[in-house]
């Protein structure tokens, strides 16, 4: 990696299979409708009919939204085909970015803001939309989102998902017909407790006394009362892990540490989190614990779950289907989708596997760019290219603040490559 680097070097991987170079004929008769003037395709009216190239990609974390991304692909290729017809569609897999990738696709979006309570009940205000066919789009890092507590503020034992009940108590009250919530980027791991409290559920003592709804006391709770508990429309949940709520892969051991429990805390945090399952369980005669994404934001997957018998789906699916991803994807000659990093989890229904999937099923050339690039032997059968933005040694610092040019030189180098594939 580093003598790429310092040779400033961008490759495109598997370049030598046959899967490739099927692609990059593909490529060939797409372009050739622009630059080819004895094979240009042309309507009745002998139109120039430009090739379409789909622009599909997730946020850079920490650096780039959706939508710049996608723009910044955008310029770098039509610097090289300046007449190809370009969609833009930023994407998200759940949790954060859901908002963003609502708010560009669609013109019918009709934003909304709620003062909320943080996970440590401060209160923040809280964006939403509400779309023209009565669907709300909650994101609900909003509310508990990790990004609004500082590094020495972190309490995960007494922190909570009441912001995100008081979200979907918005939406409802704004007449919403149905709710597609994205979870992830949580400072939370309270299997949803305090999105109940919110609802109207009391937890109780074993002398009948209200308790509250915070990790801290899952010990104590022998009883739920869910007489109160408000009746919410159809809710969708957009989920990009496949987590169970306990065990090695549950919310606790895999999450935990970066909201700030600390080692010793974990086996206590993993017993009140099983005890608290149990309860649930006996008392709405559920058992939601094993559901892959029942750990996803802390166990919020498991409470939209057990308290407003929600359904979790792969995030991208979700998003891309409500957005009409796979009609644009089946129409394009050229898919380009991006995130922050290509890894192993990429496969795991992130952004740019997902897209890639689609674009498979349809036949459609896939090419993929990265902040970050590791596991790239799993990747391969995956897009007909993989590249990183990186054209020199630098520091992560440095790569997030020159990020929106380092992907448009990125994406130059791969029009280039495409273009000379065809002479």
């Amino acid at each position: 990696m580093d003598l790429r680097f310092r040779k400033g070097l961008f490759l495109l991987r598997g370049a030598f299979c046959i899967r490739q170079i099927e692609a990059c004929q593909k490529l060939v008769q797409a372009f050739k409708q622009i630059f080819s003037d004895g094979s240009t395709c042309r309507g009745k009216r002998a139109k120039l009919v430009p090739v379409h190239i789909l622009i599909a990609p997730d946020k850079f974390k920490g650096s780039l939204t959706g939508r710049v991304a996608a723009q910044a692909i955008r310029d770098g290729f039509a610097k090289v085909f300046p007449d190809a017809a370009y969609i833009l569609l930023p994407l998200a897999d759940g949790g954060e970015g859901i908002l963003d990738a609502f708010r560009d696709a669609s013109d019918d979006v009709k934003p909304a803001g709620t003062t909320v309570s943080d996970a440590l009940g401060r209160d923040v205000e809280a964006s939403w939309l509400l779309m023209a066919d009565g669907t709300a789009i909650i994101e609900s890092s909003q509310a508990n989102g990790l990004w609004r507590i500082a590094e020495n503020e972190r309490d995960v034992q007494r922190s909570s998902t009441f912001g995100v009940g008081q979200l979907l108590l918005a939406a409802a009250s704004a007449g919403a017909s149905r709710i597609i919530v994205g979870i992830g980027g949580s400072a939370t791991n309270d299997a949803g407790i305090g999105l109940a409290s919110a609802l109207g559920c009391r937890f109780l003592d074993e002398s009948g006394n209200n308790l509250d709804a915070i990790p801290l006391n899952f010990p104590r709770i022998t009883s739920i009362d869910s007489s109160g508990l408000r009746k919410l429309p159809p809710i969708r949940v957009a989920c990009d892990v496949s987590n169970p709520l306990l065990g090695p892969r549950g919310a606790t051991r895999v999450y935990g540490s970066q909201k700030g429990l600390p080692p010793e805390a974990m086996e206590s945090a993993e017993a009140g989190l099983s005890r608290f399952a149990e309860i649930c369980g006996a008392h709405f005669g559920t058992r939601f614990q094993e559901t892959p994404g029942a750990g996803a934001a802390g166990g919020l997957g498991y409470g939209l779950m057990t308290f407003c018998s929600a359904s979790l789906e792969s995030g991208f699916d979700c998003i891309a289907g409500a957005l009409g991803a796979e009609k644009l994807i089946a129409l394009a000659g050229l898919v380009i989708t991006a995130e922050g990093s290509l890894d192993s989890q990429t496969l795991e229904g992130k952004t740019p596997h997902g897209v890639s999937k689609l674009a498979r099923k349809h036949g459609v050339p896939v090419y993929a760019l990265a902040g970050r690039l590791a596991d790239e032997e799993l990747l391969h059968g995956h897009f007909d290219g993989i590249a990183s933005i990186m054209n020199s040694p630098m520091t992560l610092e440095q790569a997030i603040e020159s990020a929106p040019q380092l992907l448009e030189l990125a994406a130059t180098r791969l029009a280039h490559t495409l273009r000379n594939s065809k002479s």
